[in-house]
């Protein structure tokens, strides 16, 4: 099997951020329970496109509600005409989970406006700097990150 790397990616919250510019018609709102499925749904088709997995959604469910990090006030979510579109599931120790943006809803700065949103977020807890991990090959994601201030940290061997 071929080796697979990460980059960590950091974000230093002493530095400016940004406010959130969201695209026309999406309202944010944190996680609930009763998101579940259509959060995992997402998640799902996210990972189809940038790499990974997600297990089934009532391992996933009780895995992220579960977390000793796990804060439903850092777990925001992009909805447009009721519709999940985004998706930004953050820990408590300053570190962004998972970000999932909806195919048909890419190209719109909703990535780029949830990862704002986050980062204004930890910056309110007085955090030094969030980080992330992407995958190696997923150069479209590494651009957003970029973008908004990220540099990468190190790189990692992803584990099987």
């Amino acid at each position: 099997m071929t080796e697979a790397f990460c980059l960590l990616m950091r974000r230093n919250l002493a530095e400016a951020v940004p406010a959130s510019h969201w695209p026309s018609g999406i309202e944010v709102q944190t996680y609930r329970p009763e998101l579940a499925l259509a959060v995992h749904r997402l998640m799902q088709l996210g990972y189809q496109h940038g790499g990974g997995r997600v297990p089934t959604l009532e391992i996933w469910q009780q895995r992220f509600e579960t977390d000793a990090e796990y804060d439903p006030q850092l777990c925001f979510v992009a909805l447009e005409a009721g519709a999940i579109v985004g998706v930004c599931q953050c820990w408590t120790s300053a570190y962004i989970k998972n970000l999932v943006v909806h195919p048909d809803a890419q190209g719109r700065g909703l990535g780029r406006a949830l990862l704002l949103h986050a980062f204004q977020a930890f910056a309110q807890r007085r955090e030094g700097f969030v980080d992330l991990k992407v995958l190696e090959n997923n150069l479209r994601a590494q651009r957003l990150y970029q973008g908004v201030g990220m540099v990468v940290v190190r790189r990692e061997l992803v584990p099987d």
